[in-house]
């Protein structure tokens, strides 16, 4: 309460003090009582406005109506797997604020209004490609630059080291149960290093019905379940360095790849995020250059065929590294991470959830073998990430969740995976792991598979 409010409350009557009293109590519950970030009694009127609006029989699939639906079911889903007991400590919300979802629209349980403005919504808008933009340049401008040169030179190693130990466990198990090499290979062990959906399932599907003269909707059904395996799996080990890191603090760097960064994590003259002096047009010049950046990714892509989150990411440690940007506008884009980092994750997974996680195909393909050579194929990959990074002198459980990346379902499996492990910040270097790894893998298995058939 202000002082005024207290001089007010002091010479009124006893029933304004009362009334004080429970104002007081209100701003209470308001600033306490949440679901995620929203307020207890904000959350409970957008759930009845939501249900008001399902029972009309349509839900508007703008952006104002949108971003209170999803924020609702996003941060109940979430909210849920925090409280789990245990396993709510090892990346149960991002799992839930994923798979609850998909569940729900496979079982009926969620409105058909719902699902159909979900679903429009976020394949409309490419609303995930604003979040990941937004996340890359705040997360590279608030790196120390000695220290980003340092990170992305060191960080293949670990990377490639994990992939061939991945490689050669995952055939290892499934050779033991029995398996075909060919399938244990092709229809396991690389659609986990894939690259995720759009940039590794479907371009590996195309692959394999022109090489293996099968119907590319088999193929892809057949890829797909393990792509969401692996993710699975590795959002679950995040979840479990995370709790690592708390145990044995000097394993990890919280976010930050070598040690030198662990107190100084942006430059010496670059103002640091809690200063609050950020004023509002800086926040948006930072939302501005993360937008633009990706913009030059886009047109990076038209140009040489890159990603174009992987062409922003080149872009913005480009700019990092030139100074081309100012202490001021450095912080604004930090703001803009903060903001990303806090408010979207878990209505971004509810939207992943709905729109394009196929619930029925993850099911069908938890089978005991397949399960088995998935696991140890993910686990022998981060545990060499985790040991070769410690070994050349990084930041072990750091290397290993970046690692826990090169499984991931792509930019949405990135997101649940850093969410998990609570590193939002390594999310430059993920999208190495995830779509120059990715794309590694996918280009030379075709072309060793095309030389084989020939």
């Amino acid at each position: 309460m202000s002082t005024t409010d207290d001089t007010y409350s002091v010479t009124a009557g006893s029933s304004c003090v009362k009334q004080l009293s429970l104002k007081e109590k209100w701003w209470h519950i308001l600033d306490t009582w949440k679901i995620g970030i929203i307020p207890l009694p904000l959350f409970a009127m957008a759930g009845l406005l939501i249900a008001i609006d399902c029972l009309d029989g349509k839900l508007p699939s703008d952006i104002v109506v949108m971003v209170a639906t999803l924020a609702f079911f996003g941060f109940a889903c979430g909210e849920f797997g925090k409280r789990l007991p245990f396993i709510g400590k090892m990346g149960a919300a991002a799992i839930c604020a994923t798979f609850i979802p998909s569940a729900l629209v496979y079982y009926g349980l969620l409105p058909d209004v719902v699902v159909e403005s979900t679903t429009k919504f976020y394949k409309s808008t490419n609303i995930l490609y604003l979040y990941i933009c937004c996340i890359i340049v705040g997360s590279i401008m608030s790196m120390d630059r000695k220290v980003l040169i340092q990170g992305f030179m060191r960080i293949f190693f670990p990377m490639l080291c994990g992939e061939v130990v991945g490689m050669l466990v995952g055939m290892g198990v499934g050779l033991a149960l029995g398996m075909e090499p060919f399938q244990i290979f092709f229809f396991l062990i690389l659609p986990i290093m894939a690259g995720g959906v759009g940039e590794g399932a479907i371009p590996l599907s195309i692959g394999y019905a022109t090489l293996l003269h099968m119907d590319q909707g088999v193929a892809l059904g057949r890829i797909l379940p393990i792509v969401m395996l692996g993710s699975l799996t590795a959002i679950v080990i995040s979840g479990s360095l995370n709790q690592l890191g708390k145990r044995y603090p000097h394993l990890t760097g919280e976010g930050q790849l070598m040690p030198s960064a662990k107190n100084a994590t942006t430059e010496s003259n670059t103002p640091t995020v809690a200063s609050g002096k950020t004023d509002v047009t800086t926040i948006a010049s930072g939302a501005l250059l993360a937008v633009l950046l990706y913009m030059v990714g886009m047109l990076l892509h038209k140009l040489i065929g890159l990603p174009a989150p992987v062409g922003m990411l080149f872009a913005a440690v480009g700019l990092k590294l030139a100074h081309g940007v100012s202490p001021r506008l450095l912080e604004g884009s930090q703001v803009v991470y903060k903001f990303f980092q806090t408010s979207v994750t878990y209505p971004i997974l509810f939207a992943v959830g709905v729109a394009i996680t196929p619930w029925n195909e993850l099911v069908a393909a938890f089978t005991i073998s397949n399960l088995l050579v998935i696991v140890s194929t993910v686990a022998a990959l981060v545990t060499t990430g985790f040991f070769v990074g410690k070994k050349i002198g990084m930041h072990p459980i750091d290397v290993a969740i970046v690692s826990c990346c090169q499984s991931g379902q792509g930019g949405t499996g990135d997101v649940a995976i850093l969410t998990a492990g609570n590193r939002m910040q390594l999310m430059p270097f993920a999208q190495i792991a995830t779509r120059i790894g990715g794309a590694i893998n996918v280009s030379v298995a075709l072309l060793v598979l095309g030389n084989f058939l020939v």
